[in-house]
């Protein structure tokens, strides 16, 4: 099978159940922005091979590719895996691990060194904007557990940046 399949040429492409939309679609958007926030993942993992730190990065990849299914749903209602509550609780106990290592914040952060904890403020940043672009879906035409899944990955990323750079 062919990579390119031309029926997106002219700037349109299917959702999942074969309804055709613009590119720009907010539908689009939105999980376009999840796609790239699991690419900005990816790089984060890469700079953390070899360490624990990476190891929570690869299910935090495979439930963003789960998100996108249901985004990317144009409302025939396609089987999709499920969303999952427990996925945001485990992210809210790795949370709640990380802070209690880490000294209290009392000012604004400056993304930089190391490089690792630089790459989790710019999946930090692209997490806000895909939550952003999901929200702006209106709340009746997304489940919600994608926006609090989002809402809470960003808190989780900032929360890693910090320990790493504390490492």
């Amino acid at each position: 099978m062919k990579i390119y399949t031309k029926t997106g040429d002219s700037g349109i492409t299917s959702l999942i159940g074969g309804d055709r939309v613009a590119k720009n679609h907010p539908r689009v958007e939105a999980y376009g922005d999840v796609d790239e926030l699991l690419s900005a993942i990816g790089v984060l993992k890469a700079h953390l091979v070899g360490s624990p730190l990476a190891d929570p990065l690869l299910p935090i990849q495979e439930y963003l590719i789960t998100l996108s299914a249901h985004l990317a749903n144009g409302g025939n209602q396609k089987i999709l895996p499920p969303l999952k509550q427990e996925f945001v609780a485990d992210l809210e106990r790795q949370i709640d691990q990380m802070q209690e290592c880490l000294p209290p914040l009392n000012s604004f952060m400056i993304p930089g060194p190391p490089v690792a904890a630089a790459y989790c403020h710019i999946a930090r940043t692209v997490c806000r904007r895909a939550e952003r672009s999901v929200v702006a879906l209106g709340r009746d035409a997304v489940a919600p557990e994608i926006i609090t899944y989002l809402n809470r990955l960003s808190d989780f990323l900032f929360l890693l940046s910090r320990y790493i750079t504390l490492q």
